[in-house]
């Protein structure tokens, strides 16, 4: 298995991010809304960044399931 980061905690990505924990991945999530990806990481058990900078440190793949470019870019 491999440590993945998942960016956007949507309808479709929350759903996709916990397929991945399931499967034995270790996942770490990061979405706009901090509490969102909190509530993620108490449900499937991942870790969260403050940034999608953050949150991809260390990883060896990162998903993005987000609706346009913008929602990437941190300040």
């Amino acid at each position: 298995m491999i440590k993945i980061t998942f960016l956007g905690l949507g309808v479709m990505g929350y759903p996709m991010a916990g397929h991945l924990a399931r499967a034995g991945h270790e996942v770490t999530v990061y979405n706009r809304t901090a509490a969102k990806a909190g509530a993620w990481a108490s449900e499937h058990g991942g870790a969260t960044g403050a940034t999608p900078a953050e949150a991809s440190k260390g990883a060896e793949m990162v998903m993005a399931c987000v609706g346009n470019d913008d929602d990437l870019r941190s300040v």
